[in-house]
């Protein structure tokens, strides 16, 4: 396993992160998670990323106990804060009283006193961020979070919260955990930019697409039973990447895998960590061999002329448009 800093925080990360989005209590039993994340350690990753609202809580529980008896000091624990987990109006956003209230039961579940990196995870229109962030510090000062973040915030939004933390003394922050892989590049244009000037680093999820990368969605054909596309959960983030033409297109990349000795999915996942923005590519599983299979691209390199050629394959069904990194309109 290769390590990365931070951003520009002292922090090391490992390459590849695993991430329990849509497994872990939900999507996979507790025995299939354990083994997942054994594997993960196995192979070095030391980085685990989850959120409070994954799996309505359970896969933070789920983490935890899987991690117990490990030597804390020895691992990265990541969560996040924003979207609803619970009914009330005061359940939801980034106000004071939610991320107070939600830190304490994230550290509850994950069964340790604090967590590694907390983020923010979508942008809260209906909270100023002077409340967010002075949150965010006060969590800093009590020891609760070592550094913070945020997920899928646009360029202005972090630029804006650069500005505040700067202006009241706030802890920077150290990250964005955006989607990113080469049918996805939104954060390319404005996002990566801002953030290799300012110092953050890019934790990035889906490297792989949802599957689609791994090239096992043919065109033409439904999805093979028992994948992602076949989830109700996990379906419903994947339907602009099931067109006939992009798997067409994914297909074209085969050639260029093999002629590096990498499946698919260590294609996917070397391509976003060839961006030196990029501090770790989440991956999940519900087998440990996709985890043994995942870690074998960290420390992969590849040439100009690898990344041109899926370039030209990919070519106009790349997503680009970095109006496309949103928020929602008002609290869910």
């Amino acid at each position: 396993m290769e390590f990365r800093h931070l951003g520009r925080s002292g922090l090391m990360v490992s390459e590849i992160s695993y991430g329990n989005w849509i497994t872990h209590g939900s999507q996979v039993e507790e025995d299939a998670a354990h083994a997942c994340v054994r594997a993960a350690l196995d192979e070095g990753i030391t980085t685990f990323d989850t959120a409070d609202v994954y799996a309505g809580t359970k896969a933070e529980e789920v983490l935890g106990r899987a991690l117990k008896g490990v030597r804390r000091e020895s691992l990265e624990i990541f969560t996040k804060v924003y979207w609803p987990t619970g009914p009330g109006r005061n359940d939801r956003g980034l106000s004071r009283k939610h991320i107070m209230e939600s830190i304490n039961g994230s550290l509850r579940r994950l069964g340790t006193d604090y967590v590694d990196l907390y983020q923010a995870h979508r942008f809260d229109v209906e909270t100023p961020l002077e409340e967010t962030l002075r949150a965010f510090d006060d969590l800093v000062r009590q020891g609760k979070v070592l550094y913070v973040g945020v997920s899928e915030w646009s360029a202005d939004q972090i630029s804006q919260a650069l500005k505040i933390a700067e202006s009241m003394g706030f802890d920077r922050l150290v990250s964005n955990q955006p989607q990113y892989s080469m049918l996805w590049r939104v954060i390319e244009a404005e996002v990566v930019p801002l953030s290799e000037r300012e110092g953050l680093g890019q934790i990035v999820w889906s490297p792989i697409a949802q599957g689609v990368l791994t090239g096992k969605y043919l065109p033409g054909q439904p999805p093979p039973a028992g994948s992602r596309a076949t989830d109700t959960t996990g379906s419903r983030f994947m339907d602009s990447l099931m067109s006939d033409e992009v798997l067409r297109r994914v297909q074209e990349l085969k050639p260029v895998a093999a002629d590096h000795g990498l499946t698919m999915a260590q294609l996917a996942v070397a391509w976003v960590l060839q961006n030196p923005n990029v501090s770790s590519a989440i991956v999940g599983a519900t087998r440990p061999e996709q985890v043994r299979d995942n870690v074998k691209a960290a420390g992969v390199k590849l040439d100009a002329d690898t990344m041109r050629k899926i370039d030209e394959i990919l070519g106009p069904v790349v997503e680009r448009d970095p109006a496309k990194t949103v928020s929602p309109a008002s609290r869910p």
